[in-house]
């Protein structure tokens, strides 16, 4: 059994915090700022959470013994990825900004740590969870239903819950524009080196690539196409499938900025130069490849603006404030850089 924070009652049994919340139809942070006494409770909620505490006959506990109370949680599937870096920086924006600390966590689906961080966050006041290009699986979104725990979704891999806002950015007309960019230089045969297909946005820009080659009236081959996971390892095993074709293509669009990175090693370990003789453009705009060699043509997602708009979504949501519009898409932009140039004649 999982041990969660409770309050004591007359007859010695036990009643958890959370079903406080529940009685009293707010959050389980907000009943935490009452007994804490913080003053950011509006009147009349606070009224109501005090009139419960004291009909179940709760003691005050000593300040030393108080629970921390103010976080907003955020959970990767990992951390070993510049983009999280970006979302961060947006949260802790926000968060320092309420006066609210930041827990950042990566989970696995269906693994052990997933079990201890939910083991973890019962036991801490967090005033919402922000989780990054998650699932959601059905038991986990129960337990923080019956915790009555806010969650914000960025980059949802799935169809998310109809309760649970997602920030995205506009992965379809990014990928569109950039091929159409590519397609405008004179690229004829441009590869593709896609992400997760479980994602949305792979999926996505996937389409949008699609699309835009249908567009130009040019026949689809399949063979143009190396599925990839958004890391620099594979985009450099995308890059050498690639460029060992029979055929190979003029120009390579990577869905993520890393995988790029990858694919200017097989143009180099090729005996090629990027631009020169293959062309290149990425995904996301992380800060380092403004300082590649030569730097990238890239479509930018405004990470950092998305991690902001989920922090303050789900500061929002503990509050118990309606979100007029639970699916946002942040605009993207084509900055193009030394990495693209016209196919050699």
């Amino acid at each position: 059994m999982t041990k969660e924070t409770t309050v004591a009652v007359d007859d010695n049994r036990k009643v958890t915090i959370a079903a406080i919340a529940r009685e009293a139809g707010v959050s389980v942070p907000t009943v935490s700022r009452v007994i804490n006494g913080r003053s950011d409770v509006a009147p009349q909620t606070r009224e109501r959470v005090e009139e419960l505490l004291n009909r179940h006959g709760y003691q005050r506990r000593a300040p030393a013994m108080r629970t921390n109370s103010g976080l907003i949680d955020l959970v990767f599937p990992d951390l070993d990825s510049p983009w999280a870096v970006e979302i961060i920086r947006g949260v802790e924006d926000v968060a320092h900004a309420a006066g609210v600390g930041t827990v950042v966590s990566a989970i696995h689906r269906r693994s052990a740590s997933a079990k201890q961080w939910l083991d973890n966050l019962r036991s801490r006041a967090s005033e919402g969870v922000i989780f990054v290009t998650s699932t959601l699986e059905p038991p986990l979104q129960a337990e923080l239903r019956r915790l009555n725990i806010p969650v914000v979704i960025v980059d949802p891999a799935g169809v998310p819950p109809q309760e649970a806002p997602t920030i995205g950015a506009t992965n379809w007309n990014g990928a569109l524009r950039a091929t159409e960019y590519l397609l405008g230089l004179g690229h004829q045969r441009i590869g593709f080196i896609a992400g997760p297909p479980q994602l949305l946005c792979s999926r996505a820009r996937l389409d949008g690539y699609r699309t835009a080659v249908e567009a130009a009236g040019l026949p689809g081959d399949d063979k143009l196409i190396f599925p990839g996971d958004f890391y620099h390892e594979s985009g450099f095993a995308g890059g050498t499938h690639l460029l060992n074709l029979a055929k190979p293509p003029t120009a390579i669009f990577a869905s993520s900025d890393q995988m790029a990175l990858g694919v200017y090693e097989a143009i180099r370990r090729k005996g090629l130069r990027v631009a020169d003789d293959v062309s290149v453009v990425g995904f996301d705009d992380l800060p380092e490849v403004r300082w590649s060699s030569p730097p990238l043509t890239t479509v930018r997602q405004p990470l950092a603006e998305m991690g902001l708009l989920a922090a303050r979504t789900v500061l929002r949501l503990a509050q118990r404030e309606k979100i007029e519009s639970p699916r946002v898409e942040l605009a993207t932009e084509l900055v193009i850089r030394d990495s693209a140039a016209p196919p050699r004649a």
